[in-house]
């Protein structure tokens, strides 16, 4: 049953992706409609979205006390994003996909789908530390993820450190991020009024995103797309290198199994969803990014069982 539940959570998404295909081909989501989603999403969605599930999951006791275990997410996440910045160079990924290429090798989906995936395989107790690595995941790729993006769209090879890049990071969803830790450490809580507002904004991320994509497959000639040594590369990444290295990083520290468990499951999950959507806001290749975000989503249906048996 556990395993169906989690099966449930990845139909959902893939079943909005068709959705947003199928209206596209009805003409009710064209070009101009997929541009508003994805503003929608980045400026206003996603923001209210961290500052909810941050703070109706952590108080400060429990944020400060799962402090050390951030090692294990750091390390691995950090350690992923090295090795696809070197498969980059070695398999010679073309520009304009290669920041979309590093970002989908070193991060994952762990709150649209890791969430629900996690609470199916191991219950309510499982939800802080699905939301511990979600507080690293997205940091990286706020910061370094969407840095190689924006890089792909201009071809900029400015320093990380340069006043443009600053202006990058600090985008709406990291804003928001630190808006909820600030307020989870002063202990302040926001009006109920005020927090019911925000997640019903915050709701609108997952479907509108989904939406975004299907529209973006639907312009994509399915005889374009092949195979190639990207696509294969990115799915050794994404669903081997990045939870092996969770697992040999974890296996020696003296950290609660479940913790572990959750960790292996986060780092398996599929691309980020937002990739595409950040490809777009930049103008790099947004259907390469969309197609792989589809491709994975869609093979997490066979990941997901071989690692609850490997686990």
């Amino acid at each position: 049953m556990a395993l169906l539940n989690a099966f449930g959570s990845v139909f959902s998404i893939v079943l909005m992706i068709l959705i947003g295909y199928i209206l596209t081909g009805k003409k009710w989501i064209d070009d101009g409609n997929a541009k508003l989603f994805s503003r929608l999403v980045l400026n206003l969605s996603l923001p209210t979205l961290m500052i909810t599930n941050l703070m109706a999951n952590f108080d400060k006791n429990k944020l400060l006390s799962l402090g050390k275990g951030l090692y294990v997410p750091f390390a691995s996440i950090a350690l992923a994003y090295l090795i696809g910045k070197l498969v980059t160079k070695l398999i010679k990924v073309s520009p304009g996909r290669r920041g979309i290429f590093q970002s989908i090798f070193f991060v994952s989906n762990t709150i649209f789908i890791g969430l629900p995936v996690n609470l199916a395989l191991f219950g309510d107790a499982s939800v802080p530390y699905v939301l511990l690595y979600y507080i690293v995941n997205t940091t990286f790729f706020w910061t370094i993820g969407v840095y190689e993006i924006s890089k792909d769209g201009t071809g900029s090879s400015t320093s990380i450190f340069s006043k443009d890049t600053l202006k990058r990071i600090i985008s709406p969803p990291l804003l928001g991020f630190i808006f909820a830790i600030l307020l989870i450490l002063l202990e302040i809580r926001l009006p109920k009024f005020v927090f019911d507002t925000c997640k019903y904004l915050g709701n609108l991320t997952t479907p509108l995103s989904m939406l975004f994509i299907g529209h973006t497959i639907y312009t994509i000639d399915i005889k374009d797309i092949k195979i190639d040594k990207d696509m294969i590369a990115l799915l050794v990444g994404r669903f081997i290198v990045s939870p092996l290295l969770v697992i040999l990083i974890a296996r020696p520290l003296p950290l609660p199994e479940l913790m572990k468990n959750v960790f292996v499951i986060q780092a398996a999950m599929p691309a980020m969803t937002n990739t595409a959507i950040m490809a777009k806001v930049y103008d790099a290749d947004y259907k390469f990014a969309a197609v792989m975000v589809t491709i994975t989503t869609i093979l997490s249906l066979i990941i997901i069982p071989i690692y609850k048996l490997i686990l």
